[in-house]
């Protein structure tokens, strides 16, 4: 068994839903790239989540253990990658580009299988993916959550209604004054109240523009008065305008 774990490098996991479901993800020894042909997924992890749109994967290293949510038709293919292989991604869960290059590589491993380091054929995909890896700049998707009741409380509330706008609403009903959750939110997500709710509303925009809603629905549901303020908000945060953020894979 040793010797398998030794001579394999990259093992593949495909697999697709048509309708929502859950997934849990755990492989002790292997890092793992989670990525979506098709369809929008969100991860879980203890403490935080992610979105992962057309072109984008999450990087989750060896012994983070992830949950995906599946809202619906979904294509998973999916890497296991020999903890070590890649040494410049974070020992940490993040979201990553996925160029069409990698992309295609992704699908050529779907193809074998496994990439076995004894076949030359295989080792040197396997360098093209590793050397892919090691280049990809990360995305801000990432959600963190608080820690503190109240302010985990305040999170569920926002995340429940991402339309709302009031502060004072959400702070009485979750048992803590304005001031109280957004030091709980600096201090334990090291993000300011307001930019953890605009994250949170980029995040929903995702799932909502990755569905194939309209902009105009999509803005509204995200708490903003237009849709030039949406894209607006759009366009800092990722550096494009949501119409260019999803034109590969329409």
């Amino acid at each position: 068994m040793s010797q398998i774990r030794q001579d394999l490098i990259v093992r593949t996991f495909a697999v697709t839903f048509h309708s929502p479901d859950s997934l849990s993800y755990a492989a002790k020894g292997w890092d793992q790239l989670v990525y979506a042909v098709r369809g929008v997924v969100t991860v879980h992890s203890d403490r935080d989540s992610w979105v992962l749109p057309a072109q984008r994967a999450l990087w989750a290293p060896d012994g983070v253990k992830a949950r995906v949510e599946i809202p619906g038709p979904v294509s998973l293919r999916s890497l296991y990658i020999l903890k070590g292989l890649v040494r410049t991604l974070p020992r940490n869960c993040a979201v990553v580009n996925v160029s069409p290059l990698l992309r295609e590589i992704i699908l050529e491993t779907m193809r074998i299988g496994m990439l076995d380091r004894r076949i030359p054929e295989q080792r040197t995909l396997a360098q093209l993916l590793v050397d892919q890896l090691k280049s990809l700049p990360a995305v801000p998707l990432q959600l963190p959550m608080p820690a503190d009741s109240r302010a985990i409380k305040a999170a569920e509330l926002m995340l429940a209604d991402t339309s709302s706008k009031g502060t004072a609403a959400i702070a009485r009903k979750s048992g803590a004054s304005v001031r109280t959750l957004e030091r709980l939110f600096r201090d334990e997500t090291s993000m300011p109240l307001a930019a953890w709710r605009r994250r949170m509303r980029l995040l929903h925009a995702l799932r909502m523009l990755a569905a194939g809603d309209q902009v105009t629905k999509v803005a509204l549901e995200s708490g903003y008065d237009s849709i030039s303020a949406f894209v607006a908000m759009f366009r800092r945060e990722l550096g494009v305008t949501p119409a260019r953020y999803f034109a590969g894979s329409r």
